[in-house]
């Protein structure tokens, strides 16, 4: 298996300018409570919100944000809007990875010539504050990426979004921005996956783990990062891999009802902080022996952080050739053992971790074997 460094030999062209992350839409059962839940939580503002009120009859959307980071919560309101199948098959979950691309019918017109299923053709919405092109495809499982193209639009988010009134519960917690998205896939369908973003976007691996990196006494799994030419978008895949006992990719993949969006990793510039808050908030995260701290700087060398505080909190440290990351992970946020949440610290370290991959899924094991499907 390649190394991160012989990896990023592996450049990424990007066949379109794509800006950054646009925002992360969830289709929900009740938006208006998963907006409470996200504003209490995790810290996030409400400041738009589209539904009848401002012209939309199917369904609502609640826009929320931290820093860089746009959460859309939606909610249908009529039998035949889409999200009605989406949420009987999936629950609540990440519908569409949004890009911010300069050219939203470009991007349409080089990925579909080049693989993509298109979801909707480019398209044009306005209103007295200017117009927004939008564009979708498909890609693993019912997840879709929509690309935006601003055309000098002045309102508060998009077109038929209305500015809330100032959120009173806000109280940020220190997330920035979006760091990574992962996806998870059926058996044997991860290259599949990585080469349908390299052939379709032209993104490239960043780096890759198989099941000697990712693996316990009872599961393992495959991994690959791709991502854009200037790594502003990276997408983990992750497939199930021989273990004794149903992997968390295949519990995911059960409950889910096939492949979807397992995490989204946020930055944070002091998790020691965000974590405090969040779980003050009440934020539940997976728990770290305390036996991994023992020999935590031995294995990561020196570190800014006092690791009394990071065991208390739970909050794991992994280095790489470039520096070194802290991440903890909440979590799954409903019923269902699917989405959930990880914040991330970056100390000039790339990594995804691999130093921690036992530790962390020997905890999610712990949690799988609560509910009866390890």
């Amino acid at each position: 298996m390649e190394t991160a460094e012989q990896l990023r030999t592996d450049v990424a062209h990007d066949l379109f300018k794509i800006l950054g992350t646009h925002h992360v839409e969830f289709f929900v059962g009740n938006a208006k409570q998963a907006a409470y839940f996200y504003r209490r939580a995790f810290g996030f503002e409400l400041f738009a919100y589209c539904g009848p009120e401002t012209g939309v009859r199917d369904y609502v959307t609640y826009a929320l944000r931290q820093d860089k980071i746009v959460f859309l919560l939606t909610t249908p309101l009529v039998s035949s809007h889409l999200a009605n199948d989406f949420l009987v098959k999936h629950g609540d979950g990440v519908r569409d990875i949004a890009l911010h691309v300069e050219d939203a019918a470009q991007a349409y017109a080089i990925t579909t010539a080049r693989g993509a299923r298109g979801v909707a053709e480019p398209h044009t919405i306005e209103d007295e504050n200017g117009k927004v092109i939008l564009a979708s495809v498909a890609t693993y499982g019912d997840t879709i990426h929509t690309f935006v193209q601003r055309e000098g639009f002045s309102g508060v988010f998009m077109p038929h979004f209305k500015p809330t009134a100032q959120d009173t519960m806000f109280e940020p917690v220190g997330l920035k921005y979006v760091d990574h998205i992962v996806g998870n896939v059926g058996w044997e369908e991860m290259d599949k996956t990585v080469e349908f973003y390299k052939q379709v976007f032209g993104f490239s691996r960043f780096v890759s783990f198989d099941d000697s990196d990712i693996s316990t006494e009872y599961s393992a799994l495959r991994s690959t990062v791709v991502a854009n030419e200037n790594k502003w978008i990276k997408f983990p895949i992750n497939e199930p891999a021989e273990g004794k006992r149903k992997s968390q990719i295949e519990e995911y993949i059960t409950f889910n009802n096939g492949p979807g969006v397992q995490h989204v990793a946020m930055e944070t510039g002091n998790i020691v902080e965000t974590i405090k808050k969040m779980r003050a908030n009440g934020v539940e995260f997976l728990s770290t022996p305390d036996s991994y701290y023992d020999a935590l700087q031995e294995r990561v060398g020196a570190i800014t952080e006092d690791v009394e505080v990071l065991r208390g909190l739970n909050i794991l440290v992994d280095r790489d050739d470039k520096g070194y990351m802290l991440q903890l992970f909440t979590k799954p946020v409903q019923d269902r053992p699917t989405l959930f949440f990880e914040i991330i610290q970056r100390r000039g370290g790339e990594s995804f971790g691999k130093g921690n991959f036992k530790a962390l899924f020997e905890s999610i094991e712990r949690e799988q074997e609560k509910r009866g499907n390890l």
